[in-house]
Order: structure tokens, then sequence, then C-alpha cells
């Protein structure tokens, strides 16, 4: 009788692995599917060496010192929706979505495949500013985007004139808390499974995990990190770039900066410590921080309305 209850517990738990299984399938996606909800005007898309590159680009097309963007790991252009909405009127804006992540999808065309390295993004975002015919502009990332735009700046400060970093990476650093897609991408064996399944429910814990106030993120925030997650070959590329982090690798360029700067950092960031702010702020001259201390890793998507201001008066600021 205890034999046939075990049998019978056992073959309910295998239906239910079987079940979760199911529900937690999600195939890539091709960027055709994607385009209708997560690209309307002002997207488009340009070719850069044979990749093709999700971008909008908004306001003044005059601006002599264009506005930057650059997003973070498993982000894209659309976490920076409120800061572009409150400069187009009087900044050219450009964002794009980093290959590997967003609608623009995995490194193609002349660049090299399956190489996610700081340099790699740094050449390739003067790629665009060079299809984009912009010589000079200020530069602006978050987290990856904040370490992809100091590097950049490295590579070639006369392309740039002003730097703002948004609890950017750089410095070897403990994070206090790493967002479980990150960490389940970032293990070969797991990150091949994840590939194929992809439970939204992992996705939405990561998204909150990174934001001071978990209750700020909704179902459509949701929607929009697991669809774009989605995009054909981003699964594999992040595990890529994750497997390829070169933890405080370079962070000697950093103290070569010599352009007006602004830090702005959540208070509450539990991926990369305020710690990494200090750093900066001693180690580039004359860089003014700010803490945001209710916030989180993405300050100018959690409230982009207090974070933007003080954009706005660093851009309005002489050099």
């Amino acid at each position: 009788m205890v034999a046939g209850l075990l049998l019978r517990a056992l073959g309910l738990l295998l239906i239910a692995s079987s079940v979760a299984v199911a529900l937690s399938r999600a195939p890539d996606r091709p960027v055709q599917t994607l385009v209708a909800r997560w690209a309307p005007p002002p997207s488009d898309f340009i070719e850069v060496k044979g990749q093709l590159v999700h971008l909008r680009d908004e306001g003044p097309h005059n601006d002599a010192e264009p506005l930057l963007l650059l997003h973070g790991t498993g982000a894209s252009l659309h976490t920076w929706d409120g800061w572009a909405a409150a400069l187009k009127s009087r900044r050219r804006v450009i964002r794009i979505d980093l290959p590997a992540f967003g609608l623009t999808g995995p490194f193609a065309g002349q660049y090299a495949r399956d190489d996610y390295r700081g340099d790699t993004y740094a050449r390739f975002v003067l790629d665009v500013l060079d299809a984009l015919q912009v010589p000079r502009a200020t530069i602006a990332g978050n987290s990856l985007g904040g370490e992809v735009a100091w590097r950049a700046v490295t590579l070639a400060p006369h392309r740039f004139a002003k730097l703002i970093l948004v609890d950017a990476t750089g410095y070897a650093f403990a994070p206090d808390d790493v967002p479980l897609g990150f960490r389940v991408a970032g293990l070969p064996l797991l990150g091949r499974v994840a590939e194929h399944l992809l439970p939204r429910s992992l996705v939405a814990a990561s998204v909150r995990s990174v934001y001071g106030d978990p209750s700020r993120v909704d179902d459509e925030l949701v929607d929009r990190y697991f669809e774009l997650t989605l995009r054909e070959g981003n699964r594999r590329a992040l595990g890529q770039r994750l497997q390829q982090l070169e933890m405080g690798a370079h962070a000697q360029r950093i103290k070569s900066l010599a352009l007006p700067t602004l830090l702005l950092w959540g208070g509450r960031d539990r991926l990369v410590p305020p710690a990494s702010a200090q750093r900066f702020a001693a180690d580039i001259r004359g860089a003014r921080l700010i803490v945001f201390d209710s916030l989180g890793h993405v300050p100018q998507e959690e409230d982009p309305e207090r974070t933007v201001a003080a954009v706005v008066d660093f851009l309005a600021a002489p050099r």
C-alpha cells in the first residue's frame, strides 16, 4: 500500500513537472514579431557595418552635440523613455538597443560573433555615431551602458563633450544581490536551458530586484523585459556577455577622463553598490555625484522626472 502511494505521488510530481516545463517553454521569437509592439514610430532601424540596429533619434537635428543614451544588461532603449520625453524638445536625443539586447539582437555583419566585451561595445558605439554622421556628442549610460560610455570616451576623447554615468560598472565589486535571471544566464548549463525555458515570473523577479521600490514594477514593464529577452538570439548572447565579464579590467583608464562628468546613483542599488559611485567621483576630476536615496539600479527608469532634472542642469552648465 505504501509503495502504491509513493508511486502515485511520484506520478503526480512528474505530471506537475511536465506542466511546469510546458508553461515555461519560451522559444526564440523572430524580430519581425516584436516590431509592432516595441518599435512603433519614432523607432527606426539602420545598418552599421552589416549590423541592423534599433534606435530612436528625436529632437532638433541641428543640435551640435546630441545626447547618446546607452542602456544596461538585459534592458533596451525603452529604459530612457522618460528622459527622452523631457529632453527632446530642446536637445537631439539618440538611444539605441545595444547588440545582444532589445531588437538589435546578437552581433552580426562585420562584427566578430560571440564577442561582448566592453571595448567591443565601445567601438560599436563609435561606429553608430559615424553612421549617423555625429562628430561629437554627450554620452550617457546606465550599468553596462555606463561602462561602454566611459570606455568609448577613453578610446576617442575628442568625440565627446560631456559624460553621464548612471549606476555604471567599471570597478571590481561584490554585489549585494544579483538578479536571478542574470545568475541563471551566466551559468553555462542552466544558461543553455534558459534559451528554451523562461518563466515570466523569473523575469518579473529580476526586474523587481533592481528597483528601489519593487511596487513600481507593473505588468507592462515586465512584458517589455520578457518579450525583448525572447528576441531571437538574445538569450544565448546574454549568457556569453555574462561569461565574458571583465570585473575591474581597465579601471585605471577611468582616471584619464578629463571632461565634465555627472554621476547619478540609486542609494538602494544592490547590484552595483554606491561605493562604486564614490570611486568614480574620486577618480574623475571635477565629477559631480548625486545619490537618490530611495531609488535602485535603474533610477532613470524608476523615477525619470526626478533624475532628468539633474541632467537638464548639467547639460545647460558651461564646460
